[in-house]
């Protein structure tokens, strides 16, 4: 089987509150130097997913992550976890604010990979939670797609998945090709051994550029972006203390009442 594994590299999100900020003018986070960036805890997951299936079926697990080149660590990771090759989507025209304009460059680049039986992806991004590029990949494509997943299981033609409900799962069957956003209820991510890691260093991360995909320019306009960051900011939370005294404690207790009353607390 060909399987498709879509991640993204964020900022670690153990990062420590005050080792936390934002650029106003890019509204973009800031990495700390201390807290070098992480793989998705979703789709980790799915890169999981993956190797399960592979263990089972057979073929070969392509990794693809949009990004600079910091990305590369994120791919090299699952390289080592036992994926047979990584390809970066970097390029300046490639923005990663607007999910629609990431969904279609990814879309885009696995046409170009060709053949393909099965997508994997995280229920969402673990930085901003949007669970948008999947579904929207899928709709490019053309191929049904099934969110959130807690297991899969897929031959040449069909996939059998248990997707989430609030009260239990559903057991649902789709044909191949099609995108499967799967979440942590699947389980544990493996961790890579010895020897993967040492074959991950000598694999090659292929970089493919807009030209290199073959990307529509007037769909990279940013101008034409579907979603635009109006502010980022981190709320400021002010607290205020006011003692409440009396002559007496009667007396406080009396002030107390008229101060809660006055605040309409009471």
């Amino acid at each position: 089987m060909n399987l498709v594994v879509c991640i993204k590299q964020i900022i670690n999100p153990e990062t420590p509150a005050a080792a936390f900020r934002l650029d106003p003018e890019a509204r973009r986070a800031v990495p700390s130097k201390d807290q070098p960036l992480v793989i998705s805890d979703y789709d980790e997951v799915a890169v999981e997913a993956a190797m399960r299936i592979k263990e089972v079926k057979g073929g070969k697990v392509t990794v693809l992550s949009l990004g600079g080149p910091a990305a590369t660590a994120a791919i090299k990771h699952c390289l080592s976890m036992g994926a047979d090759e990584g390809i970066l989507l970097s390029d300046p025209l490639f923005g990663e604010e607007d999910r629609s304009l990431v969904a279609y460059v990814l879309a885009t680049a696995i046409k170009k990979i060709g053949d393909f039986d099965l997508i994997l992806c995280g229920r969402q991004e673990g930085d901003w939670d949007a669970g948008q590029v999947g579904p929207g990949i899928a709709e490019i494509l053309g191929i049904p797609s099934v969110n959130p997943v807690k297991r899969v299981e897929a031959d040449d033609r069909r996939a059998l998945v248990e997707r989430i409900v609030t009260d239990g799962y559903e057991v649902i069957e789709i044909p191949l090709p099609a995108l499967v956003a799967v979440s942590s209820e699947l389980g544990v991510p493996r961790y890579p051994t010895m020897k993967g890691i040492m074959a991950a260093a000598k694999k090659k991360v292929n970089t493919w550029t807009a030209q290199d995909i073959g990307a529509e320019p007037e769909r990279l306009d940013p101008s034409k972006a579907k979603v635009k960051m109006l502010d980022l900011f981190i709320p400021v939370h002010e607290g205020k203390c006011e003692f409440v005294t009396g002559e007496t404690p009667e007396e406080a207790g009396v002030n107390l009442h008229s101060r809660l009353r006055k605040a309409k607390l009471i």
